[in-house]
């Protein structure tokens, strides 16, 4: 009995040193802190990479959220449950609970927690391993990196809580509430993010395709400042009745910065959306991707988020989500050259290859909206038929084409999922001057904005022979007279239609009408009237007869409800959900 002691405890003593050797063990595939943090430029690098992290039920680019969420366009997809995003389309069933929302939300606070330590590593070792100047430089980087994720979430979900490399140091991110700063004070938080980005950033850089640069940077507080300049937000308090002057003339003030920069328009509104052209002059700034064979990875640095997006029937796993409506191609109608303000939305029509009809087309739809009988994406060996949609009677039969190739470039995809190196732009130079025509009509300039406006029209007026001539029949644009923009309402109707059909389908369009203080009427309206689309005699869309937006509630999207209860009672949720 005394040796079988013996023996046991022998036993116990050699299990506890294997256990304290496999304690001691360095876990594989992890870096090392104190080497990572030691190592500034690749903590950098790792902060950039957070922008491609996405993928169809957490897009950066935040389509379910600005298109589906508006006039613009219906989900598509396999039928309402297929994917959670079908409450963003119809609002009145919109709750806390979907898992994408959790995803983003958790997800852009990754990329923020990226840029904190990257921070934390360019502090501690930036000039010792990269020079005082690139040191600077990096810095001013990463807190373009940190503002561009917080305004996503704060444009997402209004009430955020602010964790910064100071938070993270501190290991307070369980400690610190969504209510600690108002929304306006968030605000002001994510502006300093860019000015300190704008001080420290190079006009141009020459190290790297991609990295952030001033103009970017103005871009960004233009953007933010033209947020604040209508309101808080709620419908209530926003629109024309909240502007602040101040801030309009700050929009004004950087978007000089841009117009004055090496940016410019692109000569051809059709090689926007073409991979080859991706890094024109009109991208201020994009998230960049790549093709497996120009990285040589399995399958390539591809944008993710758009991956459920293409075209049913033309990709090999073409998922047929992110369909435009009926109102945007009815947006698209001219009379005389000009937009059909009162009346656009009257009776529904679409151009059809080979018949005449009267009614003219702004160009731009034939780059923005995929229609049976005509070529996708300019190639006449891929025209669109009836077939080309996968759930009609539910969602139509129009598909997006902006965020696509040309069919023939071919596809990257790994399995089942089909994926593109398209760059996702965050700026292009003509969203930017739209900005600056907003803010010029609301401080009483309206010829300048005219001229702004009219340079875009003209861009597209000359954006018909190279890619889309089958359609040019169907097309007819002209610029606007000076008594069109003799009142702030007149240039205001023409600025804000005008971006729609330049924006259209690119993930601004809510956020846009939310600014505006117009999204009930406008969405409450679309409702009722897309609910009754009808093409070639098949009717669809009949699910908006349940649809409705509450004004008070719905301009922002709810706490996510796995983030309310991790640590109950840190967060507090957005006013009316519950």
């Amino acid at each position: 009995m005394k040796s079988f002691k013996i023996l046991l405890l022998s036993l116990a003593a050699l299990g506890m040193t294997g256990c304290n050797d496999f304690i001691d063990v360095p876990p594989t595939g992890v870096v090392n802190g104190e080497l990572a943090y030691s190592q500034p430029e690749k903590m950098v690098n790792s902060a950039y990479a957070a922008l491609g992290d996405c993928w169809y039920n957490y897009p950066f680019n935040l389509w379910p959220y600005g298109d589906l969420g508006s006039d613009d366009c219906l989900k598509g997809g396999g039928g309402t449950t297929d994917t959670g995003y079908h409450p963003m389309e119809i609002w009145s069933t919109l709750t806390s609970t979907p898992g994408e929302l959790d995803e983003l939300w958790y997800r852009l606070y990754c990329n923020i927690s990226r840029c904190n330590r990257a921070l934390v590593s360019l502090q501690e070792h930036g000039v010792e391993k990269l020079g005082e100047k690139t040191a600077a430089q990096r810095i001013g980087e990463v807190h373009f990196l940190r503002g561009h994720s917080y305004f996503k979430l704060l444009t997402m979900f209004r009430q955020i809580p602010w964790i910064d490399e100071k938070v993270f140091q501190e290991n307070a991110q369980e400690k610190t509430s969504n209510t600690q700063f108002t929304y306006e004070e968030l605000f002001e938080k994510v502006i300093n993010e860019f000015k300190l980005a704008y001080d420290a950033l190079p006009a141009e850089v020459t190290d790297g395709g991609g990295r952030a640069n001033k103009i970017a940077a103005a871009s960004y507080l233009a953007k933010c400042y033209l947020t604040l300049a209508w309101g808080d937000g709620y419908e209530a308090t926003d629109g024309v009745d909240f502007i602040n002057e101040e801030y309009m003339k700050k929009v004004v003030e950087y978007t000089d910065v841009v117009a004055n920069s090496q940016y410019d328009y692109l000569a051809d509104f059709g090689d926007i959306f073409l991979p080859e052209y991706k890094n024109s002059s009109e991208s201020v700034f994009a998230v960049q991707t790549s093709q497996y064979t120009e990285d040589n990875t399995r399958f390539g640095r591809a944008n993710w988020s758009n991956t459920l997006n293409g075209c049913w029937g033309i990709w090999s796993c073409g998922w047929d989500f992110h369909k435009p409506s009926q109102n945007l191609v009815n947006a698209y109608k001219t009379r005389n050259g000009l937009p059909m303000f009162e009346d656009y939305d009257a009776t529904n029509a679409y151009p059809v290859m080979g018949e005449d009809d009267a009614q003219k087309w702004d160009p731009r739809l034939f780059h923005t909206v995929g229609m049976p009988t005509f070529p996708y994406k300019y190639e006449d060996e891929y025209t669109l038929t009836l077939n080309n949609s996968r759930t009609p009677n539910t969602y139509g039969f129009y598909t997006s084409l902006k965020e696509v190739p040309q069919r023939s470039a071919g596809e990257t995809f790994e399995g089942s999922w089909q994926a593109f190196a398209m760059n996702d732009y965050v700026f292009r130079y003509t969203d930017v001057m739209l900005m600056r025509a907003e803010a010029l009509i609301e401080l009483g300039r309206t010829e300048e904005a005219r001229t702004i406006i009219n340079d875009i029209r003209q861009r597209a007026a000359n954006s018909i022979d190279k890619h889309i001539a089958y359609a040019k029949d169907f097309c007819e644009i002209a610029l606007y007279p000076a008594s069109d923009f003799d009142t702030k309402e007149k240039a205001r109707l023409r600025l804000r239609w005008e971006r729609r059909l330049e924006m259209a389908m690119e993930s601004s369009r809510y956020f846009d009408l939310r600014r505006w203080g117009i999204a009930s009427e406008t969405l409450n309206a679309y409702f009722k009237k897309e609910e009754k689309s009808e093409y070639d005699g098949v009717k669809y869309g009949q699910y908006y007869k349940d649809a409705y937006y509450t004004a008070g509630k719905n301009e922002f999207y709810p706490v996510p409800y796995n983030q309310l209860y991790y640590v109950p009672g840190l967060y507090k949720q957005n006013k009316n959900y519950n």
